[in-house]
């Protein structure tokens, strides 16, 4: 018996996992807008007639989140607080039969490239005319631009092939199209994003293709800032940084997750890279476009990794003073290749030398924040919190990187999605604060 009036077609969709699984919901938001539904993500009130779950499959925490979130929207419908529960993304692409088993209160589950068949089961129509539209679930100044699907790496610790199939590259034509209509409702930054960037092109132009496809983006009016995440360092198309260094709204900023810091443990990972070839690579980016923003992520207690190997990647990391840099602890994911291996590294010693890592890290980066005090940079401004304005620099990325600060007054006064020039007058490990420069 329902305990509350739920509202017919009210869709309330909430998001697991990573930006890709955002984009992803974004799109799915706007097809059922156009099917008269009334949508919302991560509605604050319960009164959805309808809940979909787009889940993450990635590594133990994050499938343990998906796992719980589902469970609690199963318990909601046994309760009558909701009428129908959907399970779509990476956790349901890979787990659909056990899932099925275990909570069979879900009315449907649904892979990640399911949308029509989601869309079918609502009653709904699969719109073709409205590909690339969304509804933005990012402050409005921003959006995750994702240009390509899959991933054909043979990466050992990764499951997301599995997730996400082969490698799937958008048009160039229609990514442009899609940039145009987002700067048409006032979008200024595009976050470039896809399993890996570096790939993009090569199925449908037969090259590595990203260098034109940034140099078209770049054209398009109303577009401040183009950002990059997730590229490979094999194979990297160097001519990118040509295009980085020529546009002025390509931000001198890199998101490249190198892994690790030993070459033995890069080839147990099957990266196709060395340790030595990897800090070429960072000394020729980094020779090619002065003062660029390198963000990596690592990953501590990959099987077999000894202390010696360890004290490697620690060695490296404070060779290399990264500007940005996180770590995860490895998640031992069946059906990899990595999975045959012993996971042999306990938990805790995985945690410890995360830690240490980070620890040093934050070291790093108060150091590079220091000498930032006195400059003056382009704020992009995202949110009022507290006393404060909060915004990110070129060299930042939303939720993952460092903020700047400025002290809400008079003197200060910016409007939330625009920029401002502001001089740094102090910072700390992660923050700068600063005040702005009025003309």
């Amino acid at each position: 018996m329902k305990t509350k009036t739920l509202k017919k077609n009210k869709v309330n969709v909430v998001t697991l996992g990573c930006s890709k699984n955002l984009f992803d919901s974004e799109v799915m938001m706007a097809q059922l807008k156009a099917n008269k539904f009334e949508v919302e993500h991560e509605a604050q009130q319960d009164d959805s007639e309808i809940v979909i779950i787009n889940t993450c499959g990635f590594i133990d925490n994050a499938k343990q989140e998906s796992i719980d979130t589902i469970l609690r929207y199963a318990d909601a419908k046994s309760e009558g607080l909701v009428d129908k529960v959907y399970v779509t993304g990476c956790l349901s692409e890979r787990y659909k039969d056990d899932l099925k088993n275990e909570i069979p209160e879900v009315d449907g589950y649904f892979g990640t490239r399911d949308l029509p068949r989601l869309l079918k089961t609502l009653k709904a129509d699969y719109k073709k005319e409205l590909i690339g539209e969304r509804l933005l679930t990012t402050p409005s100044h921003f959006a995750y631009f994702k240009i390509a699907e899959g991933c054909d790496r043979p990466c050992a610790f990764c499951a997301i092939p599995l997730m996400r199939g082969k490698h799937v590259s958008t048009p160039i034509e229609q990514l442009v199209n899609n940039a145009k209509s987002l700067a048409d409702k006032g979008v200024k930054e595009l976050m470039l994003i896809a399993q890996d960037l570096t790939y993009y092109g090569l199925d449908i132009y037969k090259k590595r293709n990203l260098a034109e496809l940034l140099d078209k983006l770049a054209d398009v009016n109303g577009i401040d800032w183009i950002r990059l995440h997730y590229a490979f360092p094999s194979g990297f198309p160097m001519d990118i940084l040509d295009v980085m260094k020529e546009r002025d709204n390509v931000c001198n900023y890199l998101d490249m997750p190198l892994q690790h810091g030993s070459t033995k443990m890069l080839k147990a990972m099957k990266r196709g890279i060395t340790r030595e070839k990897t800090e070429d690579l960072v000394h020729k980016i980094r020779e090619k476009v002065p003062g660029i923003a390198l963000r990596t992520t690592l990953i501590s207690g990959f099987p077999g990794e000894t202390e010696a190997d360890f004290q490697e990647m620690y060695d490296w990391v404070e060779r290399t003073r990264f500007e940005r840099l996180g770590i995860f602890t490895y998640s031992h994911e069946e059906n990899t290749s990595a999975y045959a291996l012993e996971d042999d590294v306990p938990a805790e010693i995985k945690q410890s030398r995360a830690d240490q890592i980070m620890e040093l890290q934050s070291g790093i980066s108060h150091e590079l924040n220091q000498q930032k005090i006195g400059q003056t940079y382009k704020v992009l401004f995202d949110k009022a919190e507290g006393d404060y304005f909060i915004g990110r620099t070129e060299f930042d990325s939303p939720e993952v990187d460092n903020e700047v600060l400025v002290k809400i007054n008079e003197a200060n006064h910016v409007r939330i999605g625009d920029f401002a020039n502001v001089k740094i007058t102090s910072a700390d490990h992660y923050d700068l604060y600063g005040n702005v420069i009025t003309k």
